[in-house]
């Protein structure tokens, strides 16, 4: 199965919001995604900028993997920008995000030209964390209720990755 990224548009809104639906028991409590068209809309204008990205991640069915955001995008000096991620049922456990994010670095690293990329993962989210470390992510730190999630304020270890270390 080849997967392949597209921008997140409007015109994804049906396929992504089943996929957020059948995918509820999978993201809970670790993510809340838009559920609903005036969330969805929201999210995907808030996108249509250069500080935030979201990418889905298609089969070759055209149905929706995953999706992965690059949120809060800084330039000059920095040129990093944390990193988001879901995978969607049934897609989750299958290797098909590793690959789907490692487009994604390589869009962050060469055609964005960003130099790193930050993780932020509830500690108990072992899949999340096990994934971004095959990828090269160190863990940096600790957070105390760093994230609001679905309302409550949320740990999180940070983990990171330089442009450098994705050469090597």
């Amino acid at each position: 199965m080849k997967l392949s990224l597209e921008r997140l548009e409007l015109h994804h809104a049906q396929r992504f919001l089943d996929a957020v639906a059948r995918s509820q028991s999978l993201h809970s409590p670790w993510v809340a995604p838009p559920n609903d068209p005036d969330t969805f809309r929201e999210f995907v204008e808030k996108r249509d900028g250069d500080r935030h990205l979201s990418y889905v991640a298609v089969n070759d069915d055209a149905d929706l993997v995953g999706c992965i955001n690059l949120s809060e995008i800084v330039r000059g000096s920095f040129q990093s920008a944390y990193l988001g991620f879901y995978a969607f049922v049934p897609f989750a456990g299958r290797g098909l995000m590793r690959e789907a994010m490692q487009l994604v670095l390589t869009e962050a690293f060469t055609t964005l030209g960003l130099h790193r990329l930050e993780a932020n993962i509830q500690p108990h989210n072992q899949r999340s964390k096990r994934l971004v470390e095959s990828l090269g992510f160190r863990r940096e730190g600790f957070s105390p209720r760093y994230l609001q999630i679905a309302g409550e304020w949320c740990d999180h270890q940070r983990f990171a990755i330089t442009a450098e270390k994705w050469q090597a």
